[in-house]
């Protein structure tokens, strides 16, 4: 969302006073690119310098699962030269801090955003399992960029749903904070959390239908309900680019915008598989031309293709075409 960051949509305005989401109608030509989030550890300075040119549509700098606990300060070192050194012009900088209840979360907040706040664009907040979770990390944010002279509210959060408790309450959770931009599932976490058979992070291999349905099937609804994009989490099994790809187009058909990547062979499957086909592309800017033609004449409804188009078509067809052309498809 700041300036050192890829291309963003309007920042939220600048207010010293609380608010909450209004429970928008989501614009579908209003796209960000999050089809790719490229996990980086913190500790690895060499993959901090890569990142930027991955092809990746957004890069995480990890502070928390990654870093081992003796290396989460140099860590924090390695993330705030890593923003303000390299160029993000192309991918969307985040960082992703540890956790409310550790003893870092503090101090990263405080010492990333008070260094390198005006490169970054997005937190993400790990395990955050209730509302109170997402405003605490809001209030401290708010008062670090008083502090260092940033806009206010211009550094988004991505909440991350990793528990029972962030399931039962993920309504409420989306509605936390009107920096909120996406909700991220961490099924690693998750199936610890909920006691769940497997070892492989994100596969769900053996089980007879898509493992994650009613996971980010609720977290999708509501999410949306917000205006928020949903980000599926990872899948561990980086040689299996079949199964990858299979993950991508499961969590795209129950809503998801994107996907993480572990490691860099998943980024081009991901961006591929979370953007229209040009074929896709193609016919929905005709029903758009088409739907435009017949509203103006006075009809509600048109044929594209031997397909009735109606107003709800027209809406999905928008957002498609918003998105391949996002994308450079179009």
């Amino acid at each position: 969302m700041s300036g050192g960051s890829a291309e963003t949509e309007p920042t939220s305005e600048e207010a010293d006073t609380e608010t909450t989401n209004e429970s928008p109608e989501s614009d579908p030509t209003a796209v960000t690119l999050r089809r790719s989030q490229l996990a980086t550890p913190g500790s690895d300075p060499e993959m901090i310098a890569r990142a930027p040119d991955s092809g990746a549509d957004e890069a995480f700098l990890d502070l928390e699962d990654s870093v081992a606990p003796s290396e989460k300060i140099d860590a924090r070192e390695n993330v705030i030269e890593g923003l303000i050194e390299y160029d993000w012009s192309d991918t969307r900088p985040c960082y992703r801090m540890n956790g409310v209840d550790t003893r870092w979360f503090y101090d990263d907040v405080i010492e990333v955003v008070g260094q390198a706040g005006e490169y970054l664009d997005t937190i993400m907040v790990p395990m955050a399992n209730n509302p109170e979770t997402v405003a605490t990390v809001d209030n401290l944010l708010t008062q670090v960029e008083r502090n260092s002279g940033l806009p206010i509210g211009d550094i988004g959060l991505q909440a991350q749903i990793e528990s029972p408790e962030a399931m039962t309450k993920v309504a409420d959770i989306a509605r936390a904070s009107d920096r909120l931009e996406s909700l991220v599932f961490g099924p690693g976490d998750y199936t610890a959390n909920v006691g769940a058979a497997g070892l492989t992070i994100g596969s769900g291999g053996g089980y007879p239908g898509h493992y994650w349905h009613y996971q980010l099937a609720r977290i999708a609804h509501a999410a949306k309900a917000q205006g928020l994009q949903v980000i599926d989490g990872p899948y561990a099994e980086i040689e299996d680019t079949e199964g990858f790809r299979d993950s991508c187009r499961w969590a795209s058909q129950l809503g998801c915008d994107g996907k993480w990547a572990i490691h860099p062979s998943q980024i081009g499957p991901a961006n591929e598989t979370f953007a229209p086909s040009r074929e896709e592309a193609e016919k929905a800017r005709r029903i758009v031309d088409a739907y435009a033609e017949a509203k103006a004449e006075g009809r509600g409804a048109v044929s594209v293709d031997g397909e009735m188009v109606d107003e709800a078509t027209d809406k999905m067809a928008r957002g498609i075409v918003a998105r391949a052309e996002r994308a450079g498809i179009l």
